[in-house]
This record gives C-alpha cells, structure tokens and sequence, in this order.
C-alpha cells in the first residue's frame, strides 16, 4: 500500500524564495453501472494444491539452520484476497490480545487499531496490556486510499503462526482513520514490511520485521504466497488465503526455477522494469516510462497500477487484441463492471499480460506473465444470472505498482539480505488444470537503456531538497527581516526606541 506523493512542498518552498470490431459469441454483454462491495460473509475456494520439487539454489530450505524457524508451520497463515487484502494473525500486547494484520510490503509501519471503528470487529485496548509503553510521539501515515492518525508505542508481539518467541516492536496505535478500514474486510491493522527510509514519522522508527531478524537472528529473508488468483469474490466457499514464509524460501510453494531482479532501491522494494508486452505485442515505450516515478512490488495494492502513458498504451493493446472492442470506457477506467451470462467466461477473448524485469546480471531480463484469469477478475453475480468481472488494472500517478493483480500468479522472495527479488510460479497459482501464470528467460537486455530507473527522483529524497529549500528561503526571510529592522532602530534624544521602529504593531493577531 504505497505512500503518495506530494508536489505541494516545493511549492510552498518555492513560493517563500520567489513569491476486435464486432463480438464472436453470441451471450449478452452489459455493464452495470451500480456500485459493488465486497461482503465479508462470503468466503473463497481454495485451489488445489500440487507437490513441487525444490530447485537447486541455497534459499530453498525447509527450515532456517539455527532452528529458529520452521517454515512448514508457517504455510497457510494468511487468510484474505486481492479485493480485501491478505492479513496475518498476530498476538500483541500482555496478556496478548489477538487481530488481524494486513501484510503490506508497499509501507513500513506496523500500525493497529486502537480505538473503535463502525467497520471492524475489535482493536488493540491498550490500557489492557501490561506491558505497553507510549513514546510519547504522534505519527500520520497516508496511502493510496486512505491514510490513518495515531500515537506511537512499544509492545510484545507475537506471531501464532510464525517464528517461535516473542519480540518488543513499535506499534503505532491507531486513534482515528480516514477511507483506511473499509467494509468487508476482516484486518485491524496492517504490517508494514518496507524498508526504514519509509518509517513514519521518520526512520528512526525501526520497522516490524527489522526488530524480527534482530531479535530472533533470522535471515533477512521473507517470501510470500497469495492464492485468490482467478477465485471469485462470490464464492460460498472456503477462503483463499495464502503464506508468509518469515527468515526464508518454502520449495512447496512453488514450482520450476527462481528468477531473481535486483532491488534498485531499499525504500519501497523498487525494481525495474524493461518493457511490457500485450500478448506477442512489444509496447515499443521508452523503459523510464514504465519506472516513472518508481516501479514497486506491494502486496498492499490491490491492482496492476501503470503510469498513465503506460495504461492508456495497454489499454489500446488490448482493444485492438481483443475479440471485443466495443467496451464502455468504464469499464477500463475501473467503474464499472462487465457482465456476461452465468457460466460464460471472457477470459478466451483477452491476451496475457507480460512483464520484463532486469535480471541479477544486468545484460539479461526475465519475464512474468500473467493469464486474464488474474486481470479480468470475476467479482461478483447479478440475480444468479450473470458474472461480473471488473479490469484489474488501473492508472496511476505516483508510479508502475505490481499489486496483487500480478503477484498472485507467483512466489515472491524479498531477499533483503541480497538485495533483490525472487519470483517463481506459484503452487497455487492454477485453475483447475490450467496455469495462471507463466515466467521465462532468460532475455538478452542488449537493446534496452542500461539505467531504466534512472533519473527519476525519490521521495524521501525530494523531501530533503524541499525541507532544504525552506531552511535556505526562510534563512534569506531572517535577513532581510534584519536588513529592515535594524536600520529602523534609530533612537530618539532621549536614547529610547520610538514606537515608529518597532514591527510589533504591525502582527496580525
């Protein structure tokens, strides 16, 4: 769940310095145009599950060396989708007080309710835990949707269903919230597992799974597995669920090779990205458009988010590509749904969406592909008659942002230690007998720019140039304040300052 980002600083610095045409089936297509929700009493299918074998590199352990971890009794400890997010159990406070905690890789705070919501069932009670210490410091956090106010603490937690032992962490505890807990969803909280740099209120705020490998010695290593891939949301079945591997790689949960791409920068889990392609179709954009301003891994986004140029160019791909052209633009532009009758699916009309990435050797790139069944994504029905499906994909202003829309279709790996990002196929990544998703390579990068994210200027980066800036313009505001008062100060015969040299009368109260 990425941060957004603000050009209203430098303003404010720079303004004190310078004052297919035709279908070929024959089911009815419409859109509705009514809003959709998704309810929390409708639970999802789990996919079926298949025995993998391990590959050869040294991540895939079936447990950490020291014994710390056993990775086994971690799988299956998420529960959640795409639409509603993927949460994890944990136990804070003393005695512990179980919620359910959104695994975000797109932020770095670990943040719970502490007050009560109208959409969420219970909160972290501070007053009840014997062991909870206010730091005396107020932190704000603002995502994509939504943003959250609260205080800062520190507290016990542990993970049910994670490495054995307990560790003392930052909490933020969260006082008052705006659009961040929405309707249907079963999370109190939310787990941050980005880098420090993103840390609010600054980065002195050591993240959750910072204090985990410093505390509990565990490789800087975690791997995540979300299985909704091409569920509906209108299920009545199990949920989907999936797995955080916390200290290192669980070979069961996925399937073939691991292909690796460097992390550009330890803020967000930034990589780059060198083209996309739209079934055989190369976009033919410059590679800086599609990392402009960033490109990220967030299990926090719901969606594929893309640039603007980007979108509108796969868009238009898609169109002329598709066996049905003659969408509505809502349905693009994410406001409303496609329908078709019960039991027909459009995903045979879509092509498959690819992504090349920079591998570990710099001259090579990899690509991940995604199948429609991960971008046209059912949601929900109408009447018991039709299915309606909405366009995983969205525009975006603050950067290339690989959501959940694409990582179902994979095994993630933050390699923190190594600085990169593993992806495999992922094990539950199949319906039926059908694969969602495919990876390959590798690609020579030969022909692509040698520095795809280059020049592009980071947040917290831009912060420090505005903060800069402010410093410098109300420094030259001390001068020449000084510059007018002092040559006003002259003194009367009487050797007392006069009333006309004094700027006091002149405040607005």
């Amino acid at each position: 769940m990425a941060h957004t980002t603000s050009f209203s600083t430098w303003a404010f610095a720079l303004s004190l310095c310078f004052s297919v045409s035709e279908c070929y089936f024959s089911i009815p297509l419409k859109i509705y145009t009514g809003k959709y929700n998704l309810s929390s009493d409708v639970d999802l299918t789990p996919l079926r599950r298949v025995a993998l074998t391990s590959d050869a590199n040294g991540l895939s352990l079936a447990s950490d060396p020291t014994g710390t971890v056993s990775f086994l009794d971690m799988v299956n400890n998420l529960e959640g989708d795409s639409g509603r997010g993927y949460y994890i159990e944990l136990s804070i406070g003393t005695p512990g007080q179980k919620l359910n905690i959104l695994v975000d890789t797109g932020s770095s705070n670990f943040a719970v309710a502490a007050a009560p919501h109208p959409f969420i069932t219970h909160y972290f009670n501070t007053e009840l835990s014997s062991t909870y210490e206010s730091v005396g410091r107020t932190v704000a956090v603002r995502y994509t949707q939504g943003n959250w106010e609260g205080e800062l603490g520190i507290d016990r937690v542990s993970i049910p269903k994670g490495p054995n032992g307990t560790i003392i962490t930052n909490i933020a505890a969260i006082l008052s919230s705006d659009s961040f807990f929405l309707p249907g969803i079963n999370w109190q909280g939310i787990l941050g597992l980005a880098y420090p740099m993103l840390a609010r209120p600054d980065m002195s705020v050591e993240p959750f799974f910072n204090s985990l490998v410093q505390q509990m010695g565990i490789p800087d290593i975690f791997s995540l597995q979300m299985c909704g891939a091409g569920l509906s949301a209108s299920s009545t079945a199990d949920p989907a669920g999936g797995s955080l591997i916390m200290g290192g790689v669980e070979p069961t949960l996925y399937r073939g090779s691991v292909w690796y791409t460097p992390i550009v920068e330890e803020w967000y889990y930034q990589v780059e990205i060198l083209k996309l392609e739209v079934g055989d179709q190369n976009l033919e954009l410059d590679c800086r458009e599609y990392n402009m301003d960033k490109a990220i891994v967030d299990s926090g986004t719901t969606l594929l988010r893309l640039p603007v140029n980007v979108f509108n160019a796969v868009v238009e791909a898609i169109k002329h590509s598709s066996l049905i052209q003659d969408f509505s633009s809502g349905f693009w532009d994410g406001t409303k749904l496609a329908c078709w009758m019960k039991g027909e699916t459009p995903w045979k009309f879509f092509p498959k969406l690819s992504i090349y990435l920079r591998a570990t050797n710099n001259s090579q790139s990899f690509r991940i592909t995604i199948l429609p069944q991960l971008y046209i994504q059912l949601i929900a029905d109408v009447d018991g008659t039709l299915d309606c499906f909405r366009f995983g994909v969205s525009s975006s202003a603050n950067g290339l942002v690989i959501g959940a829309t694409v990582m179902e279709g994979f095994y993630v790996m933050f390699d923190r230690a190594q600085q990169r990002l593993g992806f495999a196929l992922s094990s539950c990544a199949v319906s039926g007998e059908v694969a969602l998703s495919e990876i390959a390579g590798p690609f020579s990068a030969a022909d692509v720019a040698s520095n795809c994210s280059g020049g592009t200027v980071k947040e917290p980066f831009m912060w420090v140039i505005a903060y800069s800036l402010m410093a410098v313009c109300a420094l030259v505001l001390i001068i020449l304040f000084l510059l007018l008062v002092l040559p006003c100060r002259s003194r009367d015969s009487s050797g007392e300052i006069t009333d006309e040299s004094s700027l006091v009368r002149h405040r607005i109260k």
